[in-house]
């Protein structure tokens, strides 16, 4: 096959794949040669292979449009970019040098501001920045650096050198993106990159996950991640991350700040945390004294920060290293600092905060970027809310208005990649995003990264937001490389980690979903036994349709419309609390959660009363008892499990109550008892455990008092009582907890019980007492 039919770089662009000569770089020979060989049929399936593994492993991209957020798949472009391990040592080099100098400027910055006492740095350019942090000046950060996970975008430019684009040290993204990149193109081209000498990621994981470990005071204490919540736009690989190096996922809310330390509010009380891979930008993580319209932070995150009770990575206030005007200051800045010029350079840069710079930047605007000096955007991911470019008289008045708030960057012409485009290659401007961590030997440079496609010619436009596309890096040695895995070293004992502590949020959450999904089924079976009678009387008029319908309006349902939103919305409350614990929870589980909901979503714009209706809601009953089956099976039974449980079985009980009220009241039409019995389904149980038809007591005892029976009473009383008592602050030999006693009482109380002497009075009475339980579980561990 052909692929390069048509492939021509524009002239006075670098190419990665061809040389100026129009020849194959050597790097690229062996793998042009393997698709070369692959026929088109077979090259599309092999995409689709990537882009269905993406898929099913959830990999997703918020985008924010006019304020409405939309989760948007993760745009793989399929060929990755190859380069030479020797090239690969060079750029290194620079990179390692730069994040040398960005932690001396820091450290600078934070201290005793010599480059501004100097005249290195303009005073008002650190001052003005709301990245510059007033209240973490004289603070050293307790592990001694204030940078330990840096990026760089670099690019290269028409005569095949490398320049960096931008600095990324506040909070930088992509690292999971990069890793599902790898897997999900690995996938594609497997037969080829098991022997293409193909630099693996592990290794950059594994050493940058236990230089965090190394940082912790006790070695109990675990290290987790800070995230700003799901809302974010990279919220996937938060929880991704997460869980691929067996750190915790913390949000703001999660934290407290008490008699110096800062703790992590647990369902077994206040514990220490030391260590913070921080993915929240500095400003929102304090409310008392940084900014107080921050929702996400933790008030006294900066008092612990100060007294040196918690390490951040990184240090707060980092973010003043990504400002664009600082460019046009760093070669100098390296020179006094280093001793010696940068490596790599980045793309020229004017602060025109100067008269000469403004005046140059004037003269040459045409070829230029006009930006804010203190905006920390890349040049190729313009902020979508900035002004139009000005005229050559506006930029004028604006300069000579306020100069020291704009900056010009010389445009560089990026080199282009094959991408493929309609089952041919095609020449698209890329940049690449390269990670570096600090370990106790120094900095480690990730082998590879994540490259950014642009989808036209145009070099200027290669974000996501602009239509662009992601692709993996390979870095290609000419030998066999290590084969690195996350795995520790041999030789070590093996110690069997320990499941960690469980954040109070978390618990809340898993606690809802499983009574969000219980509730979910209760509506549906309500929903089901209601159709099936209006599929045989339309008209309305067997005697247990208006049982049925009063039932779906006391749960905020509307019985006249197939699928009611008050369905909808449970199962968006449940999609919204797994969403809370992603990293908590299995992909498929995820992935079957939000195929119920679309499935429904579908059905309520489609259905009409009836049958189809009735045949639609067998299919969700189908689909929440295979989610409820997924999660049951393939949970871990660590702590957070047993509260989901206990919300299921609560959920359980109190919808069993609540039927049992209705349909087993002395006034309650004919039929009642029998479809007490269906809707529980236990037909079949009821005909094989008694041989006379439905009557009160054989109702009230399969489905109030049987033990054996999963949907009677006090089959879900009896699992609570069993989880309780593996709750934290339960303990056999001491006093039971006020709800270890509460759920104790309700069992007691059933227990006790006969179906001749389960009358209504006893049942509303455990109705309020399974109330009762819910308020009782929120104050002991969720408050």
């Amino acid at each position: 096959m052909n692929l390069l039919r048509g492939y021509i770089p524009e002239r006075g662009v670098a190419d990665e794949l061809l040389d100026a000569a129009g020849h194959i770089r050597p790097v690229w020979q062996s793998f042009m040669e393997y698709l070369a060989a692959m026929s088109p049929e077979e090259l599309q399936k092999r995409t689709a292979r990537g882009d269905h593994y993406l898929r099913d492993a959830g990999v997703y991209y918020r985008q924010y449009n006019a304020g409405i957020s939309s989760e948007l798949e993760w745009p793989l472009s399929h060929v990755p970019i190859l380069i030479n391990e020797a090239d690969w040592a060079s750029i290194s080099a620079g990179l390692m040098q730069r994040a040398d100098l960005l932690e001396a400027v820091c450290r600078d910055l934070y201290g005793p501001n010599l480059l501004v006492e100097e005249g290195y740095l303009p005073a008002s350019l650190i001052a003005e920045s709301r990245e510059w942090l007033r209240p973490l000046v004289g603070v050293t950060p307790r592990g001694g650096h204030f940078l330990n996970f840096v990026a760089f975008e670099i690019g290269r430019g028409p005569d095949g050198a490398w320049w960096v684009l931008g600095d990324r040290t506040q909070a930088p993204s992509g690292v999971g993106f990069a890793l599902q990149n790898r897997v999900a193109t690995a996938r594609i081209f497997a037969d080829h990159y098991a022997q293409a000498h193909v630099h693996r990621l592990a290794g950059f994981f594994r050493c940058f996950r236990d230089a965090l470990n190394g940082m912790r005071n006790q070695q109990t204490n675990r290290v987790s991640i800070l995230t700003p919540g799901p809302l974010n736009e990279t919220y996937f690989e938060h929880a991704y991350i997460a869980r691929y190096l067996g750190f915790g996922l913390l949000e703001g809310e999660d934290l407290t700040f008490e008699d110096g330390e800062l703790m992590v509010r647990t369902v077994a009380g206040p514990l220490p945390i030391d260590v913070l891979w921080r993915r929240l930008d500095s400003n929102f993580a304090d409310p008392l004294e940084l900014d107080p319209q921050s929702k996400l932070g933790t008030p006294g995150l900066v008092a612990a920060v100060r007294r040196g009770s918690v390490t951040l990575v990184n240090a707060l206030g980092s973010g003043i290293l990504e400002i664009r005007a600082l460019q046009a200051f760093l070669p100098r800045i390296s020179e006094r600092l280093l001793d010696q010029p940068l490596m790599l350079p980045n793309i020229a840069t004017w602060w025109c905060g100067q008269e000469a710079e403004a005046s140059h930047v004037l003269a040459h605007a045409g070829r230029m970027l006009i930006g804010e000096a203190l905006s920390t955007s890349l040049p190729f991911d313009p902020d979508p809310h900035a002004p139009p470019r000005p005229d050559h008289d506006a930029l004028k008045r604006a300069l000579q208005a306020n100069g020291a708030g704009y900056v010009g960057q010389e445009v560089v012409t990026l080199s282009t990649t094959p991408a493929l485009v309609d089952g041919v290659l095609r020449p698209r401007p890329m940049s690449l995003r390269v990670f570096l961590a600090r370990t106790p030997t120094g900095w480690e440079v990730m082998p590879g990264g994540y490259a950014r496609i642009g989808r036209t010619d145009d070099s200027t436009a290669l974000s996501m937001r602009r239509g662009g596309s992601a692709a993996d890096v390979w870095i290609v040695s000419a030998k066999p490389v290590r084969q690195d895995t996350m795995l520790a070293t041999p030789g070590e004992p093996f110690l069997r980690a320990l499941p960690g502590m469980l954040p109070s949020r978390a618990a809340d959450n898993l606690f809802w979903l499983g009574r969000y999904v219980e509730r979910a089924e209760g509506h549906l079976r309500l929903l089901r036994a209601l159709h099936l009678r209006l599929s045989e009387d339309p008209d309305g008029g067997h005697p247990t349709i208006a049982l049925l319908r009063d039932l779906l309006e006391a749960r905020g349902l509307d019985s006249d419309v197939p699928v009611p939103e008050g369905f909808l919305g449970t199962l968006d409350a449940a999609v919204h609390s797994a969403s809370k614990i992603r990293d908590r929870f299995s992909v498929d589980g995820w992935t079957a959660l939000n195929d119920l909901s679309k499935t429904a979503r579908r059905f309520a714009k489609t259905l009409s009363e009836g049958d189809d209706t009735a045949r639609a809601t067998g299919v969700l009953l189908r689909k929440v008892s295979g989610f409820t089956g997924l999660v049951h099976e393939n949970m871990y039974r660590f702590v957070g499990w047993r509260f989901m449980s206990i919300g299921r079985a609560l959920e359980r009980s109190q919808f069993m109550l609540a039927n049992l009220i209705a349909m087993g009241a002395p006034d309650a039409p004919d039929g009642a008892l029998d479809l007490a019995v269906e809707i529980a389904d236990s037909a079949m149980t009821h005909r094989r455990r008694y041989a006379v038809s439905t009557n009160r007591e054989t109702v009230l005892d399969l489905l109030a008092l049987d033990a054996l029976n999963p949907r009677a009473i006090l089959y879900s009383v009896n699992e609570m009582q069993q989880h309780v008592s593996f709750l934290p602050g339960s303990d056999p030999v001491s006093q039971k907890s006020p709800l270890e006693r509460a759920v104790l009482r309700m069992h007691a109380d059933l227990a006790v019980l006969t179906a001749e002497t389960l009358d209504k009075a006893a049942l509303v009475s455990l109705q309020q007492q399974a109330y009762a339980l819910s308020d009782m579980i929120s104050a002991a561990y969720f408050k």
